[in-house]
């Protein structure tokens, strides 16, 4: 029952985060409201990436050849209407640099081999052994196993090409639409900028030793799964064999990506997530292992991409999210409920909480001192007062309630004022209380 319940709380959360996205997103789909904002924009020199990007993408769309002229203009047509219609462009505008670095990745085939640098064989290996004392990509090859292959195939076969949306589904439900577009924008130039030293500078992967040993390469020559093709045998596929043999990257090992993607993933949930930190970091750490283990990258290539993840990370970082408050900061018309995060009455009605006070002095504790708050107001006298029969404070106060005016006694007493009793006279209108019972002792 407990399970049943949890689940339902995590469907009911992920719900109402969903309808609070959609509450926030602009459902226009008028191309002049984009540009009534274009006109109001004001340039800044940051623009000027819009400039490299149409430049780099209309190189691209000149060399392509499939699909051919003039079918490809579909492409560049197709992504200006998404850009123009609202309701796209908010989701197709930020994502500008991942769709330049995935038209980089695959144009990067039509690119003529005379221009090409020169395939380098032997430098990461040998980079490698001079730099860790080993090939280490080589030594963590040497054992294969099924399961040591499925738990491999998992993050890199799988999870790179899956988690990079989950990230975005979960910025887009959980966090302001600024963090959105700081995950396009920063995964996208990281990949786009890891392709461009791809292709200015080729190496070949441990597969090619494996295969080909230190022999020259050629751009020629088909890629090959590595390690993935022992998964297409389990599964009965072909498919990374297809996938990897008409890759446009095939000399692509430096530096390694799927380390970059998942470093990249992995300091993006850490800071905006923090309490999935450990679970990211477990999954970077696999996939490093996973693609020497796959013989598709050496040590070297893992830890430069990841280097330049890291950078990149803390280069686009805006200063007013690095801290853990504004990083963890859920958007406005999500509720607490669906944050799993309660607010307290002084949140609510923004007052200081006094829980949160710092003591006088750490360790310390209290003191009788630090209770006695002073008052400037004057002590009233709280006596309970009876009146005798017969006095003069009797008869006013019956007079009073004949009259219909106001109670001649207060009922209130403080114990003091009992103890001091015995000081008292049936002239100041006090009747002790056991002296009415003195007749009745027995």
């Amino acid at each position: 029952m407990t399970v049943t319940k949890n689940r339902n709380g995590v469907f009911t959360t992920l719900g109402q985060a969903f309808m609070a996205g959609v509450a926030r997103m602009d459902r226009s789909l008028s191309p002049a409201v984009t540009l009534n904002k274009l006109k109001a924009h004001k340039y800044v020199l940051s623009d000027l990436q819009y400039v490299g990007v149409a430049l780099l993408s209309s190189y691209w769309f000149i060399i392509m050849e499939s699909p051919p002229f003039p079918f490809k203009l579909f492409i560049p047509i197709l992504w200006i209407v998404l850009l123009i219609v609202p309701v796209t462009s908010q989701f197709f505008f930020p994502a500008t640099p991942i769709f330049i670095y995935l038209l980089s990745f695959y144009s990067s085939r039509f690119v003529s081999a005379e221009v090409r640098p020169v395939v380098s064989v032997s430098l990461l290996p040998t980079l490698e052994s001079v730099l860790y004392g080993a090939n280490i990509s080589d030594i963590l090859t040497r054992f294969t196993h099924p399961i040591l292959d499925v738990i491999a195939w998992i993050p890199y076969g799988v999870g790179h090409f899956t988690i990079p949306f989950v990230v975005g589904a979960f910025v887009w439900l959980f966090r302001d639409v600024r963090i959105l577009k700081l995950w396009a924008s920063v995964f996208g130039y990281m990949n786009l900028t890891g392709v461009l030293i791809q292709i200015l500078f080729p190496c070949a992967p441990p597969w090619y030793e494996v295969i080909y040993g230190l022999t020259p390469a050629n751009y020629g020559m088909k890629g090959s799964p590595g390690g993935l093709a022992r998964i297409d045998a389990l599964l009965h596929t072909s498919m990374y064999s297809a996938a990897f043999g008409n890759s446009p990257m095939v000399f692509g090992a430096f530096p390694s990506l799927h380390a970059g993607s998942a470093t990249m993933e992995a300091l993006f949930i850490a800071h905006f997530f923090p309490q999935m930190s450990k679970f990211v970091w477990v999954y970077a750490g696999i996939l490093y292992w996973a693609t020497m283990y796959l013989t598709h990258h050496y040590l070297i290539d893992v830890v430069c991409g990841a280097c330049m993840s890291t950078m990149f990370f803390y280069l686009w970082l805006p200063d007013d999210l690095k801290s853990t408050a504004a990083a963890t900061t859920p958007p406005p018309n999500l509720s607490s409920f669906a944050t799993g995060y309660q607010r307290s009455k002084y949140e609510v009605y923004d007052l200081e909480d006094p829980r949160r006070a710092a003591p006088p002095s750490a360790g310390a504790m209290l003191d009788a001192a630090d209770f006695d708050v002073e008052s400037d107001d004057e002590e009233v006298d709280i006596t309970y007062r009876s009146p005798v029969p017969g006095t003069a404070s009797f008869l006013q106060q019956q007079q009073q309630q004949k009259a219909g005016g106001p109670k001649g006694h207060r009922h209130t007493a403080s114990i003091a004022s009992l103890i001091r009793g015995d000081e008292r006279g049936p002239e100041d209108g006090w009747s002790p209380v056991r002296g009415s019972f003195k007749g009745s002792r027995v």
